[in-house]
């Protein structure tokens, strides 16, 4: 990047074991063994308080894994922000395009290869599987844009995608809320899960705990369980953010 032409400056926050913003300004290139020609930012993990690990990755024409993200009891989720590039689950083949994904269960060998002449940019998600007797997850494969939009929570101007099954054997589901100009939660929300949420479009102000926050476009934020938040998109565009959500489970005393 060079020489820097201003003070140096963050929107970067970080409350451990509460909540953090993390802007696409600040992220730093990370070593994954198994990733080549892959530009990588670890933007979440248990060093931060989150009980998954969260990516962005940049897959270069020719890059991808040299070997399966794979560990025993470890769920992966591929989201694709844009570009093309093909995701193998155990030896199931699909590609991904512009807001495609993929689940992968747990134990499940995930590989990535980009075969294209663009960059294949993706969000990477991992978390240790919690069983449930008589219920298992299943391979999930889908487009957002084959997806129905939903009133939320009978606002039109809100509307969500459900991107994972409802049923037992999953214990974490994807989201997408969209906001038209003006729209908001219907409430402040604190509840017991966390969430993990990267802006795909548009900004507004996010309240964290005790503080509204300026958000936008490449935007992660995570809060822990019993965070007070809301959004309210105060642009003149929409504002859209997928986001992870832990389900299905009772609490583990």
């Amino acid at each position: 990047m060079g020489y820097p032409n201003d003070l140096l400056a963050t929107r970067a926050i970080i409350k451990h074991g509460r909540y953090a913003v993390i802007p696409p300004e600040g992220r730093v290139n990370n070593v994954i063994p198994n990733l080549e020609n892959c530009k990588v930012s670890i933007i979440a993990s248990p060093e931060l308080g989150t009980k998954f690990a969260f990516y962005t990755v940049d897959v270069q024409p020719g890059g991808g894994t040299t070997l399966p993200f794979q560990e025993e009891g470890i769920e992966t989720f591929v989201f694709c922000i844009n570009g093309q590039g093909t995701v193998q689950v155990e030896d199931q083949k699909f590609v991904l395009q512009d807001n495609g994904y993929v689940f992968a269960p747990a134990s499940q060998a995930v590989s990535l290869t980009n075969q294209s002449e663009k960059v294949w940019r993706l969000l990477l998600y991992k978390q240790r599987y919690r069983k449930l007797e008589g219920y298992e997850a299943r391979v999930v494969l889908g487009n957002l844009n084959d997806l129905p939009n939903e009133v939320y929570d009978d606002m039109d101007n809100v509307l969500v995608r459900n991107l994972l099954p409802a049923d037992l054997g999953f214990d974490v589901n994807f989201h997408t809320l969209t906001f038209h100009p003006g729209g908001s939660h219907p409430f402040v929300e604190t509840h017991q899960q966390e969430h993990g949420l990267y802006f795909l479009e548009g900004d507004g102000v996010y309240l964290i705990d005790d503080k509204w926050l300026p958000v936008k476009e490449e935007d992660f934020i995570w809060f822990g369980p019993y965070v007070p938040q809301a959004f309210y998109c105060s642009s003149r565009k929409n504002a859209c953010y997928i986001y992870t959500k832990d389900c299905n489970r009772d609490v583990k005393l």
